[in-house]
């Protein structure tokens, strides 16, 4: 794994400076750079977070059909390339990951985790006659026979309705233990049911929770992250919890938090920016290098969860500076290449919506992306291959020195069996490279002069 600190040495930003002669294909030393690391052994730390990545990977999922909707952007027919219209076809992705049944699969562990800490009481307030267990109310829904979850699924709002005023009132407890036992509570509640996160925003449990995103508790402010993300999958949740002010706080926990908490965060953040307006909010907070950060140095979920993120934040051109500001590129190209790790479709997305403007362009040629690009189109999967044209037209539409790169790294032989094989969005993509590589030679362009 790569830091940000040294993506200068990364493959994808050292393939610039590899010598090349004319007319050679990259094709040996592309494969190169394609290498498949062993995966790391998980650490007992992470495989208890492992747990939490069914929720991730459910959110971010499901949210994928909804991604690819954005305002519409003008283009003429020579930028029609680097234009946004095909994003409803780039993200057809959701075919390929879980669908709204796992929506509900927080963390599996949750309930026998909670089952092994010692109950704590809440100290009695006014509404109250006497000391509450939260976790005993949290998982008092059947008998000891059933399994906690299909306890709280076939709950009635009423008869959680306890177990949600206990939580909302340690949430305002001095113990910093009560807290954290509320916070799970709230994460355990909200993670099943629409009506029970109805129940929880309308008892007044989510300006409670945003004090915890900045807890020096790691499980404290884990906790508060995921209930924040479990809640705002409830539309009518999406207001208050921006109104509370929980978006620097998120981004906060996405810089500080656990692995479990910076992937959460960056999928609550994600949830936010489906209202429009939060997009450029979560960016002037500074999400972005902290998602770019996650997609370095995350695991297999917590990339994922960064990429869809920050494909969605892209969308306003000031989150696409950012973002390519932050670096975002060479660790994009390099998950381009991480083979079976479920990246590299939604890498070259990304890749795509940072090219759609001229710094990015420059990002993608300057860290060696050309070469990269024509390896995904020679060896990637077929979906990926789409993509990588998609990102290679926006690259060569108005760039003559781009096409001369292109034609240098071999891309002809390629690009002609994608355009003969491919799916019917693939050839029309592949043959309208090829029709601007063929504009290159007739109008006499010069082949760049190969690196020294």
């Amino acid at each position: 794994m790569v830091s940000l600190a040294d993506s200068s040495q990364s493959p994808c930003a050292s393939s610039a400076r590899i010598q090349r002669s004319l007319g050679r294909s990259m094709r040996t030393i592309r494969s190169n750079l394609f290498r498949n690391d062993p995966p790391p052994v998980a650490s007992p730390s992470a495989r208890s977070g492992a747990v939490s990545e069914n929720l991730t990977d459910s959110v971010v999922d499901f949210q994928l059909r909804e991604l690819a909707v954005g305002p519409p952007r003008p283009s003429d027919a020579k930028s029609a390339a680097s234009s946004t219209e095909s994003a409803a076809e780039l993200l057809e992705l959701s075919r390929d990951f879980s669908d709204y049944s796992s929506f509900n699969s927080d963390i599996s562990g949750e309930l026998q985790r909670l089952a092994s800490i010692p109950l704590t009481e809440v100290p009695p307030s006014p509404a109250t006659s006497g000391p509450v267990d939260i976790e005993a109310l949290v998982m008092g829904f059947g008998s000891p026979s059933s399994s906690s979850s299909e306890m709280l699924e076939s709950a009635s709002v009423e008869s959680v309705e306890p177990a949600v005023k206990a939580c909302v009132e340690g949430l305002g407890s001095p113990s910093p233990e009560v807290k954290r036992a509320a916070a799970a509570g709230i994460r355990l509640l909200a993670k099943h049911r629409s009506d029970f996160r109805a129940l929880i925003g309308a008892s007044g449990g989510i300006p409670p929770l945003v004090p915890l995103l900045k807890s020096t508790d790691p499980a404290a402010q884990e906790s508060a992250v995921t209930a924040l993300l479990n809640l705002s999958l409830e539309e009518a949740n999406k207001g208050p919890i921006t109104a509370a002010g929980a978006i620097k706080p998120l981004v906060y926990a996405l810089r500080t938090g656990t692995a479990v908490a910076k992937q959460n965060a960056a999928c609550a953040l994600l949830s936010l920016s489906m209202i429009e307006e939060n997009r450029a909010t979560i960016g002037a907070c500074g999400a972005i290098p902290p998602l770019v950060a996650l997609l370095v140095g995350g695991t297999s979920r917590g990339k994922k969860d960064a990429l869809t993120t920050l494909y969605k934040l892209c969308s306003a051109r000031r989150n696409k500076e950012r973002a390519v500001s932050a670096g975002a590129v060479p660790p994009l190209l390099e998950l381009v290449g991480e083979r079976g790790g479920g990246t590299t479709e939604k890498s070259l997305v990304v890749l795509g919506s940072l090219a759609a403007i001229p710094e990015g362009r420059e990002a993608v040629v300057a860290a060696g992306g050309i070469p990269m690009l024509v390896e995904a189109i020679e060896a990637g999967p077929a979906r990926g291959k789409e993509f990588a044209v998609h990102v290679l037209l926006q690259l060569c539409a108005d760039s003559a020195h781009n096409r001369g790169l292109l034609v240098r790294e071999g891309a002809i032989p390629p690009l002609v069996a994608l355009s003969q094989s491919g799916s019917s969005r693939a050839k029309q993509k592949a043959e309208m490279l090829l029709g601007y590589l063929r504009e290159q030679r007739q109008d006499g362009g010069a082949t760049p002069a190969p690196a020294r």
